[in-house]
């Protein structure tokens, strides 16, 4: 049987692809709209009579307990007789085709959307369905991972005028999401045997909006961290999330919550931030899960140093965060990152992140803080775009696209004049949208990411390290002739692919001896953002 060396070209540079560093798979299997959950919800619910509510409740409580079905009535957000309604929350499961492995790491990959449906929440985005989502669930896929999209729950009123009921409504929103994330994992753990995966190795890709949820997934984990001050309401004094109402940190508990406990633990082994922003850097601690965080410097939403989230599309204050600017160099420095921040990185992408570090550049804001210094931070990939002439003209997702026909994009946003459509609104802050200028972002994304997630969750095993002591390339880089020396006699390579970073082969031949000179003069370098 043939086999092929796979080499993945970094500009001049060459290194043997492996599995979960390069897209060893050419097939994909999707598994798609799985339900992993059902409860309450916010969205649909109407939970202004405390009586009904609490009756509707009891019903669907002893439902469950009694194992009948929820009352159909309770799904239907169309029937009157009930005031709760519930939902079933879905996933799609992406998994390599022809893959033998049972232990494979899971990757959940959680969208954006600001905590709303797609539209309603300004935007184009905002589902499982994203085309960020599906592609980027494909590539970890390929690269060996099974890869989850779930659907959340979403619902909070941003048009709110009052910013503390705003304010209080998000911060339950994005609180429910992080239950669902707790349920999800759980769910996936009791049936880790037939998903192929090892439940030991999760990591948690969040994407705008669910990069608050992932933050928050590594983080919050004392009742404490959601009495600090910011989120206290102050006609109360009490927390604007309360549990007696929504349930517990685990997600377990509370009249309006249907989680019960599995016997599984929800613990993760890193969170991968795309966009999101840690709701307060004091819940950042010694001990939480590692986390990598990459996000534009100038995004106008989720604030790369310290900042206040706003409604997309009023502009209106939520509540003050923290970025990757300023958490990343904290994780670093509590240790949590130890097990792959000391490994030699040379490669381009990483090379790209750390040119950037410690440069001060124009920020968004007026003055004082016109200009921000972009932190020493390993594990931080600064996303440097131009500053544009308005704040929220400035990129902030540049991994995200859409189909600019599709039935929302081409919808009117504002009736003018002009006219302006959802795709014209999302270019604004996406200028260069497109599905190729997406792809390169989430190949920069998986290039930086993939090598530090095999050491963190110890993907490499003692026969693929003695396999790359058995192949020799030199020189590297390699600028016009690569040798490729087979060291050990016992291999069985008969070919090999010289593949650039977004994956394409770009050269391939045989290897016909020990050793083999290819040429490689006419390749060109590849690229990253």
């Amino acid at each position: 049987m043939k086999k092929t060396l796979l080499l993945l070209l970094a500009f001049s540079g060459v290194a043997v692809a492996q599995r979960y560093t390069a897209e060893v798979f050419t097939q994909v299997n999707v598994n798609a709209n799985q339900a992993y959950a059902t409860n309450i919800d916010f969205l649909t619910s109407n939970l202004s009579d405390p009586a009904a509510v609490a009756a509707d409740v009891t019903a669907i409580k002893t439902a469950l307990a009694t194992g009948q079905p929820i009352p159909p009535s309770h799904f239907n957000p169309f029937d009157t007789t009930t005031k709760v309604k519930v939902t079933t929350l879905n996933m799609d499961v992406y998994s390599p085709m022809g893959d033998t492995a049972t232990n494979r790491p899971l990757a959940i990959y959680l969208h954006t959307g600001n905590f709303l449906p797609p539209g309603l929440n300004g935007g184009i985005n905002g589902s499982k369905n994203d085309s960020s989502v599906i592609v980027m669930c494909e590539k970890l896929a390929k690269r060996g991972f099974v890869a989850v999209a779930p659907n959340y729950r979403l619902g909070w009123n941003p048009l709110d005028q009052n910013q503390f009921v705003r304010r209080a409504q998000l911060l339950n929103a994005v609180y429910r999401a992080l239950h669902d994330t707790k349920e999800l994992v759980r769910v996936l753990k009791a049936d880790a045997s037939n998903l192929g995966i090892d439940p030991n190795r999760i990591v948690i890709f969040g994407e705008g909006s669910g990069g608050y949820v992932a933050l928050a997934y590594v983080t919050l984990d004392k009742w404490a961290e959601v009495e600090i001050p910011k989120f206290i309401n102050p006609a109360t004094s009490t927390s604007f999330v309360d549990s007696n109402l929504v349930g517990n940190i685990e997600g377990l508990n509370g009249l309006l919550n249907l989680y019960a406990d599995n016997g599984q633990t929800t613990d993760v082994s890193m969170c991968v931030n795309l966009g999101g922003a840690l709701a307060d850097i004091s819940w950042l601690e010694a001990g939480d899960a590692s986390m990598i965080s990459f996000q534009a410097v100038r995004d106008p939403f989720a604030p790369f140093g310290e900042g206040t989230v706003v409604v997309p599309t009023t502009q209106d204050d939520v509540v003050d965060v923290m970025g990757a600017n300023i958490f990343q160099k904290k994780a670093n420095a509590l240790g949590n990152n130890s097990l792959w921040i000391n490994n030699t990185y040379n490669d381009p992408i990483t090379l790209a992140a750390r040119a950037r570090y410690g440069a001060t550049v124009n920020y968004i804001f007026p003055a004082p803080f016109d200009t921000i210094t972009i932190a020493n931070a390993e594990g931080m990939f600064p996303v440097l775009q131009p500053l544009a002439s308005s704040l929220f003209n400035n990129t902030g997702a540049p991994w995200q696209w859409w189909d600019p026909n599709g039935p929302i994009a081409s919808d009117t946003l504002l009736a003018g004049p002009p006219v302006i459509t959802y795709h014209m609104a999302g270019l604004a802050s996406n200028p260069n949208m497109s599905p190729q200028f997406g792809r390169m972002y989430q190949d920069t994304v998986l290039g930086y990411v993939a090598p530090r997630l095999v050491y963190q969750m110890n993907l490499i095993s003692a026969k693929e390290f003695d396999f790359n002591a058995s192949v020799s390339m030199y020189p590297n880089p390699a600028n016009d002739v690569l040798n490729i020396e087979l060291i050990s006699a016992d291999l069985e390579i008969n070919s090999f692919k010289i593949l650039d970073n977004t994956g394409r082969t770009v050269l391939a031949g045989e290897l016909s001896d020990i050793k083999n000179r290819i040429a490689v003069d006419a390749l060109k370098p590849g690229g990253f953002m």
